[in-house]
């Protein structure tokens, strides 16, 4: 079992330098999309979770 392990971490490690990494840049700009998506979901997802509440409080009186 400890051949096969480390065959594996071998294959592992042989793998990860045909990895093409992208640069920082395209990383922190990609990272800044990402963020702003979720910003815009959650404040969408906010806005109709308040518009539902006063709905459902208004049916309900």
């Amino acid at each position: 079992m400890l051949v096969k392990t480390k065959n594996f971490l071998e294959e592992v490690r042989a793998e990860l330098g045909k990895v093409t990494w992208p640069a920082r840049k395209e990383t922190i700009s990609t990272a800044w999309v990402v963020v702003v998506i979720i910003v815009l979901i959650s404040l969408y997802l906010g806005a109709c979770d308040v518009v539902l509440a006063k709905l459902i409080r208004f049916i309900l009186r």
